[in-house]
């Protein structure tokens, strides 16, 4: 037995019998996989006392070359820091859930009139927040189905300050104009009062309540008002029936449920999750996990045990960082210590329900149905994906062993006029775009205009320090000849690879699908064809870079043009003061044209700072 072997088989004895988290690596040093244990010895021991033979598992516990543990309080402890270390260390034989979108909910403002609006971000305790929401459209369809209902405003405050008539909104009847008085602040917070209630899923008692109060104006002679409540029923009520469940028919701990189902295809996955709020269906949104493979493997052969396994990975990690309902509806059993470590961090009793009858078996088929579309749709745009891929590489000569690893680097040059010049890398790899990867340059030194300088620059400054071996596979120019030619200049100078080079030369007339090839290293021009699939990828990736190129030139030439960022750069001129004087003056250059006398009836800005921030300003 190798000396290493050796060492890493002590300290696999030495483990002591407390909850931790333990790490595997290889002799590169790099990760493995990271798991969690009640008992670090007796759950490490078995991973080198049995014989795994050739499946998965064997393969990565021969690839260990050591390890690091981490002994915490608790097994919840330990299945926190597990998976903060799957999300930061990305091993290669766990499971991983990405989500780089955050949830968005329905925000009450309050206020003496509070307004609704859309709201995606941390939560301010200040308000009160109605969600999450599975997608963008089911808060803003919300958003509608209250106007329609109980009126409440949207607009913002410094709008809302300043009207001296309604707007459109209350003239078509989805809002109740407290702006100009229309609306009494105590009906206005009945009103606010009912929307809550609708929106936990009481809309029965909603519904009675009005109900009451029609009947009480009908009682009274007041038969405007009684036609007004009546509206509002009937609005209500025609919400009610076009949602795919009743409220009123489900118990409390129906109102607030998660479905999650899972479909393993092809070597990838699909966890759809679907959401019941306030005992509406909002929608639903699948996520589809990496490693699936390699990470399933290692629990089990059957689909079955996969499926359960990407679950409860998915249960594990999108849990401990998104506030998590009481009952949750599954495709597959969910392991209860699980359910008990995620309940212990959410503070929340999490139920799971398997094979659920009634409306509930309702909702998880639909879940369940989803996911097999989204999956279907998913490998259908891969398979596409890395036929464009392989289409390069065979119209390139690349001798690519491994086309997941096939990384394109494109760059762009923009600017307006020689005004506000900027340059983009966006990078393919892994059969997409990598958004994370991409960089902009800020061009500075050069003429306006002259856009082969700024190539020059931009492709000094990214790889006069590259390492050859980081070094991509293709270095995609959005030009012809001429930006070619000082592309190879550049690497000339840095003695890099010319055949990497690749422009992408407009065609007769600059029309989409007659662009050619041009390269570096001298071999002739290529014309791939309007309809081939390498074609479609180079444009696709060029595309990209000249979008990013594009929107980091605007956003840099407005700043240029209002002087956005002089404001920030006085001392004493925070985040608040600045709001307040550009909704003061009506932007940076209503500040500049301001006296100092004008400047300091702005609250919070003193004499000395005003004369600071007249002298930044001129």
């Amino acid at each position: 037995m190798a000396p290493g072997r050796q060492q890493l088989l002590a300290e696999v004895a030495a483990l002591p019998s407390l909850p931790g988290v333990y790490r595997y690596f290889d002799a590169q040093g790099q990760v493995l996989y990271v798991g969690k244990a009640r008992s670090l010895k007796k759950r490490v021991t078995s991973y080198f006392q049995k014989d795994h033979g050739g499946t998965r598992i064997g393969h990565m516990v021969g690839r260990i070359a050591r390890m690091e543990t981490t002994v915490v309080r608790s097994e919840a402890e330990a299945l926190l820091l597990e998976n903060n270390l799957i999300k930061t260390l990305n091993p290669k034989f766990n499971i991983l859930f990405r989500d780089d979108k955050s949830y968005p909910y329905l925000r009450l403002v309050t206020g003496e009139f509070p307004r609704m609006a859309y709201y995606r971000g941390a939560v301010d305790r200040r308000h009160k927040y109605f969600g999450p929401y599975p997608s963008a459209w089911a808060v803003k369809e919300t958003i509608q189905l209250i106007q329609k209902a109980f009126r409440l405003r949207t607009c913002e405050d410094s709008v809302f300050s300043n009207r001296s008539r309604p707007c459109l909104l209350h003239q078509i009847k989805r809002c109740s104009g407290p702006c100009v008085g229309l609306v009494s602040a105590a009906d206005y917070a009945r009103d606010v009062a009912d929307t809550e209630r609708f929106l936990l899923g009481q809309t029965q008692h909603v519904i009675e309540g009005l109900q009451s109060r029609m009947m009480a104006h009908a009682e009274a002679l007041e038969f405007e008002q009684a036609a007004e409540l009546r509206n509002q029923i009937t609005a209500l009520s025609r919400v009610l029936h076009q949602q795919s469940v009743e409220a009123s028919s489900l118990s409390s701990l129906e109102q607030e449920v998660d479905i999650l189902a899972v479909k393993v295809q092809g070597g990838r996955a699909c966890v759809n999750l679907a959401m019941v709020r306030g005992g509406r269906h909002l929608g639903d949104r699948p996520y589809f996990p990496a490693h699936v493979e390699d990470g399933a493997a290692l629990a089990a052969s059957s689909m079955v045990e996969i499926e359960s396994r990407v679950l409860e990975a998915f249960i594990g990690q999108h849990y401990l960082e998104l506030p998590a309902p009481p009952q949750l509806i599954t495709s597959h059993p969910v392991d209860r210590e699980l359910l008990a470590l995620v309940s212990e961090h959410a503070g929340v009793k999490l139920h799971a329900t398997h094979q659920p009858r009634e409306q509930r078996r309702i909702w998880l088929e639909m879940a369940q149905k989803n996911a097999q579309i989204a999956l279907a749709r998913l490998l259908a745009e891969e398979g596409s994906q890395r036929e464009r891929t392989r289409a390069l590489s065979e119209a390139l000569d690349l001798a690519a062993e491994d086309l997941d690893r096939l990384r394109v680097e494109c760059f762009d040059i923009s600017h307006t006029a020689g005004e506000a010049t900027q340059a983009s890398c966006v990078v393919f790899e892994n059969h997409q775009m990598q958004s994370a990867q991409y960089r902009r340059y800020n061009i500075d030194g050069v003429t306006g205009g002259d856009d082969y300088a700024a190539m020059r620059q931009v492709l000094h400054r990214r790889y006069a320090k590259v390492d050859e071996a980081r070094m991509p596979d293709i270095v995609l120019i959005d030009g012809g000849k001429g930006q070619v030619g000082v592309a190879r200049e550049v690497f000339e100078e840095l003695g890099l690879d010319l055949s990497l080079l690749v422009g992408v030369e407009k065609g007769e007339g600059r029309k989409v699908g007659l662009e050619e090839l041009v390269f570096a290293d001298g071999r002739p021009k290529v014309y791939l064809g309007a309809d081939s699939a390498a074609l479609m990828l180079v444009a696709q990736i060029r595309d990209e870079a000249h979008r990013f190129a594009i929107t980091g030139m605007r956003a840099k030439r407005a700043q240029t043009r209002t002087g956005g960022s002089r404001l920030e750069d006085i001392p004493g001129v925070g985040p608040k003061k600045r709001a307040r004087l550009l909704q003061r003056f009506g932007g940076v250059r209503g500040v500049a044209g301001a006296s100092v006398e004008d400047l300091c009836s702005v609250e919070g800005i003193s004499r000395p700072l005003a004369e600071e921030i007249y002298r930044a300003l001129h």
